[in-house]
Parts: C-alpha cells; structure tokens; sequence
C-alpha cells in the first residue's frame, strides 16, 4: 500500500484496514458507536478526528471498495472520522434485514431520536416507517435501511454537499453488496441523488437506475406528520413497490 493512501487510512481512523485479517462482529452485533465522549458516562477510545481536507475523495473510494462483506463494510463505517462524527452522539449504522426481499430503503441523515439511539429511523419516523411496512406485509426482518449520512449534522441542519459525497461510496458499497431489486428513497434528498428525480413530480414513480434496481420516491415520514393528507399518495407507492417486487427480475 502506498505511504500517502495509508497515510489517510490512519487519519481516517480506519486502523483495522492496516491487517488484512480481522476478527469482525456481524453488522448486527455492533453496537451504537459513541462519538462524542461527553455525553457519556462510559470511557470511549475515539481516535483523532481528521479534517475535511486530509481525507481525499479518491481515498474514501478506496477505502469503501476494500470489504469483502457488509460487516466488514459496517465496521470500517463505524470507524471512519468524518467530519460531521465530531458533533454527533453515535455513528448510525445501516440496518441489514435477517431475511431480505429484495427492497432497501434510503432515507436521508440521522435525526435527533437516531443519534441519541444509534438506530437508523428510530422514534416516531421510526414507527411511521414501520406501519407503512407493515401494511404492504414487509418489516425491518425483510426490508434493509441505509442513511445518506451516518452522522448527525449540528442541530440537524441540511448538509452540505461534501459531507454527503464523503460518505457517498459507502452508501454505493453497501448497495451494491445488497443488490436491491427495488429501491425505496425517503425524502427529497435521497430522491435527487439516486434517482435524479424532483420528488414533488415523481412522487410514487419508478425509475431506473444505475444499481440495477427499480426505484421508487416517497415522501419521508416527518413529512406525513406535517401532512397527513399526502397519506394516499404515499399509500399508492408502497403498493406500486408491492407490485415490482412481483415483476422485476435479478
């Protein structure tokens, strides 16, 4: 390995990458990863955050392109200094469904109840998604989830375009090991970026994309909080999900 790329593994915190053998847990096993030392009780070894401009873009793909498996990938995530780990109380990790069906859910960035929790869409988005499953006869065991971000930015603003393309390999890593036949997107952020699509106009559409799945954009469900009569929009996407999981092919 070159002494430059090694270099940025190390200030990126990735010191397992340094032996090709590790001993890992299953992504599942792993438990909330805490970031920020005050808000615990507990002694964390945290090693030294990295700025922003040590980490090459180029470098981050690298790294992401390195795991042979999803729980080698969840760990180096866990171990990654992004700038935005700093601020946030736990990394959050993607959720990897037990028994897959082939649909994997991409929501936005980790907010206030996922970071406290470590637990991707927790809380009342949380519950929100699980009675949108559950009423097209899916949940968390079958349908895995990936944040755009697995850090929460400070008091939960937008993120900036390099904090999502920094963890943007990552995210394409751990889609292309899920192989997903559909794709459902939370949010407008995630509808953009992975289906090129405004939300407002394609809300509830399929498209194609460049993974090899189907996707389909919804609203998040802090938005159906906020309003509710979005709810039948919402109600015909997840049943046109239903309805591709039946046709599309892998």
């Amino acid at each position: 390995m070159e002494r430059e790329v090694l270099k940025d593994l190390i200030l990126a915190g990735v010191q397992w990458e340094i032996n090709e053998t590790p001993n890992m847990p299953t992504c599942a096993s792993l438990t909330p990863v805490q970031t920020n030392q005050t808000k615990s009780h507990t002694t964390t070894i945290v090693p030294p955050i990295a700025p922003v401009q040590t980490i090459s873009q180029s470098t981050v793909v690298a790294m992401a392109a390195r795991p042979n498996d999803i729980d080698s990938l969840c760990r180096m995530i866990s171990e990654f200094n992004h700038p935005l780990r700093r601020g946030a109380t736990n990394v959050v990790l993607p959720h990897i469904a037990p028994k897959p069906n082939g649909v994997v859910i991409i929501t936005d960035m980790p907010g206030a109840d996922d970071d406290a929790s470590g637990i991707v869409l927790s809380g009342a988005a949380g519950e929100t998604i699980d009675k949108m499953l559950a009423a097209i006869e899916m949940s968390r065991n079958s349908v895995s989830i990936v944040p755009m971000l697995f850090w929460r930015t400070p008091g939960g603003r937008t993120p900036t375009a390099q904090e999502l393309e920094l963890a943007r390999p990552f995210v394409n890593r751990t889609l292309e090991m899920l192989n997903p036949r559909v794709i459902l997107t939370l949010g407008t952020l995630p509808a953009d970026a992975f289906g090129n699509v405004q939300l407002a106009k394609a809300h509830g559409v399929p498209v194609d994309t460049s993974y090899g799945a189907k996707l389909v954009p919804i609203y998040h469900p802090n938005y159906l909080a906020l309003k509710p009569s979005v709810k039948r929009d919402v109600w015909n996407a997840l049943q046109n999900i239903q309805n591709l999981l039946k046709t599309v092919q892998k």
